[in-house]
């Protein structure tokens, strides 16, 4: 029996608590806010509420993802040269299961729930979790061993992992994110980077063109042109190595540039499973897409409503306005990370009727929009944003909550705030 201390109660905290409890160990759970969890004190976990500082005497600290370095229990962890792990690291060591690994800083998501998806469809058992919502603790001594788990990493995560091994990884891309967490961009690709660090040469690495790949895995890049070593779209089709031609992007329901790569990657991973041209194009095709990326949540007098709330970076907010390249009314803002807004204005530029600020960062990107001859309204929350964007939409426009910016600022979460737009929408749009 080892001591641990957890750092952090949120969503995977309390999972890794559990998992470390059921297992026998000593464990202390530290937060820095007001929280309890009656389950886990019968479980024998030692909960210390408003703690902030060191937790002397243990063995291991696993540290939940939100949770910065500078933080006084980790930092004195990390001083003391005590090993830290993410969750998912304390996980994949308990786990019998085979791994797959996705990173990157847009289109995670998507592609961890579809790689699942396609190998579910084809009567392969898999699981979609992580980063995505279902922490991976939860899965220990519950999945199927034979199920493939599906693991959507954050550089949070990845950045404290030690011996984990999945058998397949993929980064789809690395452009500015959590600076305001990371410091600079050379530390935010190496924590994304270090999810090849234990490949083996029986697995499977992938990564854009460009991006060079640690360890020993044989690797395939996600460009445009087929070839032995890539996963591509040519000719109007999807072509992966050792597949051939998969289907026609006409087939796929994705909309948007950015989901071609994500369907590119998704592709390559499940083959790499096992799956044959067949059973991977059938997947690819019937995927109707996740909540919250780029969902149609209602039509209404030839006006379209779509929530991409997940576009928490100004990156993804680029890669929505690719899918939705004209009359748009964009609703933009939130809590920052540090990123410039610029991107997104540029992107805004042709295609943007009218730019609806919220959120702590309105005025930034009011003042990017403006600098690109973009029109703005000050709107300052989402339900004024969508009540002005639906009062000005015209037949054939789209509403779209692409918002650049996380959600931290007046909501609790991503989801809370695509749940909100969608009710918002539902309230205003019959009163217009």
């Amino acid at each position: 029996m080892s001591r641990f201390c957890v750092i952090g109660l949120g969503r995977s905290g309390r999972s890794a608590a559990a998992l470390l409890a059921r297992l026998g160990h000593d464990v202390v759970a530290v937060d820095a806010g007001d929280v309890d969890d009656p389950a886990l004190r019968a479980a024998g976990v030692d909960i210390r509420a408003r703690h902030a500082g060191a937790v002397p005497g243990v063995d291991v600290v696993v540290k939940s993802p939100g949770v910065p370095r500078d933080e006084p229990a980790l930092a004195a962890a990390l001083a003391s040269g005590t090993p830290v792990w993410s969750e998912v690291e304390l996980a994949a060591r308990h786990l019998p299961n085979p791994l797959i690994a996705i990173t990157g800083t847009n289109g995670k998501t998507t592609t961890t729930e579809l790689t699942a998806y396609v190998l579910a469809s084809a009567g392969v058992p898999a699981v979609a979790c992580g980063n995505q919502g279902l922490p991976v603790c939860d899965l220990v001594g519950a999945a199927d061993p034979a199920a493939w788990l599906v693991i959507e990493c954050s550089s949070f995560q990845l950045e404290d992992v030690d011996a984990f091994h999945p058998r397949a990884a993929a980064v789809l891309n690395i452009t500015p994110d959590h600076l305001d967490r990371h410091g600079t961009m050379d530390a935010y690709r190496d924590a994304k980077l270090r999810v090849f660090e234990n490949l083996a040469e029986a697995d499977l690495a992938i990564a854009p063109a460009g991006v060079r790949i640690p360890g020993r895995a044989p690797h395939r890049v996600v460009g445009d042109a087929p070839g032995p070593d890539a996963a591509a779209w040519a000719d109007g089709g999807l072509h992966v190595a050792g597949l051939g031609r998969v289907c026609g992007w006409e087939d796929v329901p994705l909309r948007g540039r950015h989901n071609r790569e994500n369907v590119m990657v998704a592709a390559a991973l499940a083959a790499h499973a096992g799956l044959g041209a067949r059973a991977v194009a059938s997947g690819l095709t019937s995927f109707a897409g996740v909540p919250h990326r780029l969902e149609v949540v209602h039509e209404r007098g030839g006006v379209r409503y779509v929530n991409d709330s997940k576009a928490t970076n100004p990156d993804a907010a680029v890669a929505a306005l690719d899918a939705y390249p004209e009359r748009v009314h964009l609703i933009a803002g939130g809590k920052g990370k540090g990123t410039s807004f610029a991107p997104m204005a540029e992107a805004a530029r042709e295609g943007v009727v009218r730019c609806y600020v919220i959120g702590d960062t309105a005025e930034q990107v009011a003042a990017a929009m403006e600098a690109e001859g973009v029109p703005v309204s000050r709107s300052g929350t989402l339900l004024e944003a969508v009540s002005d964007a639906a009062r000005r939409a015209v037949p054939g426009d789209a509403v779209l909550l692409a918002p650049g910016c996380a959600s931290f600022d007046q909501f609790t979460s991503f989801e809370h705030r695509g749940d909100e737009f969608r009710r918002i929408v539902e309230e205003v749009v019959g009163t217009v």
